[in-house]
């Protein structure tokens, strides 16, 4: 009888004993799976925050691409337009060889004065003019050892002879003029009531007191009106060139010490 009670409780304490074991592992796979999901959630996020550190990385390196790609355009930009200006400049240049052109680079500019950046050092000297290949600018009014300063065209103290092109009769003085808009255009003074001058007319210089070289062109008509108190007619004109927007000039020099006078 005693050993039967003993082999009971032997086979109660191995069952109780086998049912722990079961339990530990069940738990012990739990937790280790619990762990093993956390490690993968938090490897996840760690990865997500890289990849937008990353992302804003490679952003900043485009938009950094996209400003030097947009620098250079505007820098290739910039020489076309130079060289058109330079190409149009020696196509005039060409038609008149008993000049030499010296060209200057545009460093202050005032609206209707402007400062270039060659002076008595390039043999430049006041009363020289200026122009471009679209016209006239002005002339020299000052000049420094390596600066000089012009009147432009537009400016209202600033008289040029000139004449309708194609023609011998429609002489005039040309003064800088502003419009009751402030626009600063010229003005055709001093013409006959019988000048046949009218609207789209290109104006050019006349050569006139051998201040300025003949034929340069100065603007185009844009309206006529009579003076019949002074029986004479006056035009408005519109300057070729642009002044605000001249980034070089070139100064006119006569080769010949007998031509234009300074």
């Amino acid at each position: 009888m005693r050993k039967f009670k003993l082999i009971v409780v032997i086979i109660i304490l191995t069952v109780v004993t086998f049912i722990c074991l079961i339990g530990y592992s069940a738990n012990r796979e739990k937790v280790s799976f619990v762990k093993s999901d956390g490690f993968h959630k938090i490897s996840n996020s760690f990865q997500f925050i890289t990849n937008i550190l990353k992302v804003k990385e490679e952003n900043v390196e485009l938009k950094k691409t996209n400003v030097e790609l947009q620098t250079k355009a505007l820098e290739y930009d910039n020489l076309i337009k130079q060289n058109e200006r330079m190409e149009s400049m020696l196509k005039s240049s060409k038609k008149r060889d008993e000049y030499n052109y010296i060209g200057t680079d545009i460093s202050g500019n005032n609206t209707n004065r402007l400062t270039i950046d060659k002076g008595e050092d390039k043999g430049i000297k006041k009363g020289m003019i200026a122009m471009t290949g679209q016209g006239l600018v002005g002339q020299v009014i000052a000049v420094g050892s390596n600066w000089s300063m012009l009147k432009c065209l537009n400016n209202e103290t600033f008289s040029v002879a000139a004449i309708v092109q194609g023609t011998k009769a429609d002489n005039g003085i040309i003064t800088g003029y502003k419009d009751k808009n402030s626009r600063l255009l010229l003005k055709l003074d001093k013409l006959s009531l019988g000048s046949g001058i009218k609207k789209g007319d290109v104006i050019v210089t006349s050569g006139l007191g051998r201040m300025y070289p003949s034929g340069i062109k100065i603007g185009k008509v844009l309206t006529v009106h009579d003076d019949k108190s002074d029986l004479m007619k006056n035009a408005i004109i519109e300057p070729y060139v642009e002044f605000s927007k001249l980034e070089e000039v070139f100064i006119v020099e006569s080769k010949d010490p007998s031509g234009i006078q300074y």
